[in-house]
């Protein structure tokens, strides 16, 4: 899957459409998602064009891996899910392709928590 310069997540780093910014970094981006599926809801996106996880993963600089995962710490910390901060736990969740049901071909990952969530999430 090639890198798409017009998806929703490239328009929201070039400022072209809005976000509810949570955090952010020299490398990262954090900002709610718009249908939440529970109370707390972010979602983590690199400012580098990488399409999934494997490709951030073999092709971002160290420091844009170190960035990334130190915002993913900040954001539940900030946030109160962290459970070195008292929380009661989250779930990180990121989507890969058809089968994963990748919706926006830029890697992102949902910061889910506030609530029991269960074995699994439902689509709806």
């Amino acid at each position: 899957m090639a890198y798409d310069d017009q998806n929703i997540f490239a328009r929201i780093l070039r400022g072209e459409i809005p976000n509810d910014t949570v955090a952010e970094s020299e490398h990262a981006l954090a900002f709610r998602d718009i249908r939440p599926q529970a109370p707390v809801h972010v979602l983590v996106i690199p400012r580098g064009k990488y399409v999934s996880y494997d490709d951030f993963a073999a092709n971002a600089l160290d420091a844009e891996i170190v960035d990334f995962n130190r915002l993913v710490a900040r954001v539940a910390r900030e946030q109160g899910i962290s459970l070195a901060e008292g929380g009661e736990g989250f779930r990180a969740i990121t989507n890969t392709g058809e089968h994963g049901v990748q919706e926006v071909p830029h890697f992102h990952l949902h910061l889910l928590g506030g609530r029991p969530l269960g074995r699994m999430l439902s689509r709806d």
